[in-house]
């Protein structure tokens, strides 16, 4: 499983010109991939990952070194699946979209990490599965870190 966070001041996601979901504070984006061998146990782990990543600015002790985690500040997430991170672009002009796994396998990967962060406190909402998403971002820093657990 792999995925990318952004630490962001605003985000939201329309799907056919309707706001599905928003950052209501600064917090985290996450894209979400999913690939083939993926488990629960893979996307739980990785939720905590991403739950207790320190990278945003805590605001009542701002400064270099001093970064904190979602979990240390309540930040909100939101949690995007996005197969392209699955992307081989090794060969030609055109990505090749096989090591991104069916949507009847990574749907259920990409609602257990959402369950995951969820368990661990975490304020999360979500793009929709499959739909044509437009994703809107103020990226804060700009900060974007890529994570990826295997099975």
């Amino acid at each position: 499983m792999r995925v990318v966070v952004q630490r962001a001041a605003s985000a939201s996601v329309t799907v056919d010109t309707q706001v599905v979901a928003r950052l209501d504070s600064p917090g985290l984006l996450v894209l979400v991939g999913v690939t083939h061998g993926d488990t629960a146990d893979v996307a739980r782990r990785l939720a905590r990952k991403v739950w207790e990543l320190r990278i945003l600015d805590d605001p009542h002790d701002p400064g270099p070194g001093r970064e904190r985690s979602a979990s240390d500040l309540g930040a909100p997430i939101l949690a995007v699946s996005q197969f392209t991170l699955y992307a081989d672009t090794r060969k030609g002009r055109r990505p090749s979209w096989s090591a991104a796994a069916p949507g009847p396998v990574s749907e259920p990967l990409v609602e257990e990490f959402v369950t995951g962060l969820r368990e661990l406190g975490a304020r999360v909402q979500t793009g929709v599965f499959g739909a044509d998403m437009k994703v809107a971002l103020v990226n804060d820093g700009p900060v974007t870190i890529t994570m990826e657990l295997e099975a």
